[in-house]
This record gives structure tokens, C-alpha cells and sequence, in this order.
């Protein structure tokens, strides 16, 4: 994994020294990999004991081989996950995770250990927990049962209630700086040119899940399309119309992100490109592709009106550019 260096690094020195804190908040945005993490944390935790001896370890060393197979093959008794569960009939996932599912692990806790030196509780994610689950969580951190460890990951921190937050240690998952990230890229996916590698990096924001996104929706040919219609305009609107029903839907919802991931990079690398007497009109049409996309993301949203609203933002710059040719 890349960008979990400062977290490990944090994590075993507390285990080394026996003071491991019950609760920990894995904190970042979405695609840094922090379910990941919690994983490889568990495993360790479930085949390497206590701590305490000061030992130097890592997250992946093997540790008791009997317990590693229970790991890997999903079937660790103390290691319990909490997620958003699949409806019935259906693919999709829940909404929240409700207040049932917490009260079944919590039920669990008051079990004795039947193997190893942990439980180990991953809530992924946390922010999903609806009210009354996160009040239910929130007095099992107040007062866990011994040997207990919580690892929470959780997308939007800020959201969460200020007491769980209180009640843990935060490891905060920062995104990749664009070097680093461009050399991970390189090592991930050798066959992809270095513009389109550099591409990538940039729009991911320093996150490697969002930039393996990326590469598998082919960013280079959704910029095409965008770039068409920043340049011509799309006059009778057969572009824009398009590329909604090429975002619109719940199946087309990757690439709808895939849009809203690159638009602002790409309006960003139009304004460098430009004199700076042309660089108002595409610093505000980057300033309306953000509004929209934070209209989009506080609710319940469209998919095809987003894609011909932020379409209609690149056709402006043409606009804008026959204007003052005139």
C-alpha cells in the first residue's frame, strides 16, 4: 500500500510499547486505502499477541501461522466486521448500518476470547452508522471490555459525533504527494504512457484508489469528449447530450465521478495554458463546476442533469471566446 507509512509506523510503536489505545479513527478520504489498513491491523493483532516487548515488527510479518490461515480464509472468530449490508432481493447496499447490527457485535463482546489476545471490531465505515448505532457504539467506547480494539475508518471525520471522535486515537490518512504517486502509478500500470500517467496523478488529488479508478475508466478519452465541447461550444447540444446519458443512471455512476473527478483539473490546466487577460472566464466557469458538484453531492441527484450541467459550463468558455473575438 502507499501513503500508510506514518500510520503503521504510529500504530506499532503503540503496540510495542503496550499501550495500545482501544480505539482507533483511520482518517482520510475515500480511496486512500484505509480499509486496507484495518485489515492488515487486525490480522496482525490476531497473530502476534500483546506487544509490549518492544520487538521490531511490520504490519505484514507472518506472525502464528494457525491463526494467519483463519485470517485469510475470512473465518478468525475475533475478528468482527460492521458495513452496509446488501438488501434483500436486491444488489444494492443499505443506507446506514443500523442500530441491530451494532447490537449483535455488541453482544459478541461480552463473549470470552476463545482465541488469541484481541477482539478486534472494523467498523467500515463509521460515517455509515445510523443514529442510534453510533450511540450504541459510543457507550461501548466509553467503557470496552478488555482486550477490545475498535479501528473506525471513516471518509468524513468531521461528521462523526465529537464524542466518538474523543474517545479515539486518530490516524490521519494524508493524500500522496503527485511525485510519489506518479512513480506508484508508473509501477502499477508500466504500459500507460507518461502524459496520461501525469494525467492521472493529477486528478486523483493524491488518492490511489481514485487514480486506479481513473485508469481503469479510461481518463484520457472522457477528457477528449470534455475538451470537445469546451472548443466547439456543442452548438446544437449533441455533445452535452451525450455525455449525460453516458453519466446518467445508477449503473453509469463511476462515470459520473470519473467527470467530476477531472472537470476542475482540466479547467485548471486551460487557465495555465491561457494568457492571463483570458483567464477570468475559465476561473469562473471552475467556480460553477464546483457549486454544481456541491449541489450534487448534498443530495439526491440526477446523473444526466449534473453531466449536461457541468457540460454547459465547458460549452461557456466558447462562448465566452467567439464573444471577445468579436
Amino acid at each position: 500500500m502507499i501513503g500508510h507509512e506514518s500510520a503503521e509506523k504510529a500504530f506499532l510503536e503503540a503496540w510495542q510499547s503496550g499501550r495500545l489505545h482501544h480505539a482507533w479513527l483511520l482518517a482520510g478520504p475515500q480511496g486512500m486505502g484505509k480499509g486496507a489498513f484495518a485489515a492488515r491491523a487486525a490480522r496482525f493483532l490476531a497473530t502476534h499477541g500483546r506487544g509490549g516487548d518492544g520487538q521490531e515488527v511490520s504490519l505484514d510479518d507472518p506472525g502464528d501461522a494457525a491463526a494467519a490461515k483463519l485470517v485469510e480464509a475470512g473465518n478468525h472468530p475475533e475478528i468482527l466486521h460492521l458495513a452496509r449490508q446488501v438488501k434483500d432481493k436486491s444488489k444494492d447496499l443499505a443506507r446506514n448500518i443500523t442500530i441491530d447490527q451494532v447490537r449483535g457485535i455488541i453482544r459478541r463482546l461480552h463473549l470470552s476470547l476463545s482465541l488469541g489476545d484481541w477482539r478486534i471490531i472494523i467498523v467500515d465505515a463509521v460515517d455509515d452508522l445510523e443514529t442510534d448505532g453510533a450511540n450504541a457504539l459510543l457507550k461501548t467506547l466509553e467503557e470496552p471490555p478488555a482486550r477490545t480494539l475498535f479501528l473506525l475508518v471513516s471518509h468524513s471525520p468531521g461528521r462523526l459525533l465529537p464524542t466518538i471522535r474523543s474517545r479515539c486515537r486518530i490516524l490521519r490518512f494524508q493524500p500522496v504527494e503527485r511525485d510519489v504517486m506518479t512513480t506508484w502509478l508508473h509501477d502499477q500500470r508500466p504500459m500507460l504512457d507518461a502524459a496520461e500517467v501525469r494525467a492521472v496523478a493529477a486528478a486523483s488529488g493524491g488518492v490511489p484508489g481514485k487514480a486506479l479508478l481513473l485508469i481503469d475508466s479510461d481518463v484520457s478519452a472522457m477528457e477528449k469528449k470534455l475538451l470537445a465541447i469546451a472548443s466547439s461550444g456543442d452548438p446544437g447540444n449533441r455533445l452535452r447530450e451525450a455525455l449525460a446519458r453516458e453519466v446518467g443512471g445508477t449503473s453509469n455512476r463511476a462515470r459520473l465521478e470519473l467527470v467530476i473527478d477531472i472537470v476542475p483539473v482540466l479547467l485548471a490546466r486551460l487557465a495555465r495554458d491561457r494568457p492571463i487577460a483570458e483567464i477570468a472566464p475559465v476561473l469562473a466557469q471552475w467556480d460553477q463546476v464546483q457549486r454544481t458538484m456541491r449541489d450534487a453531492i448534498r443530495g439526491s441527484y440526477d446523473g444526466a442533469m449534473i453531466g449536461f450541467a457541468i457540460g454547459n459550463c465547458l460549452a461557456e468558455l466558447a462562448r465566452r471566446e467567439r464573444s471577445a473575438a468579436r
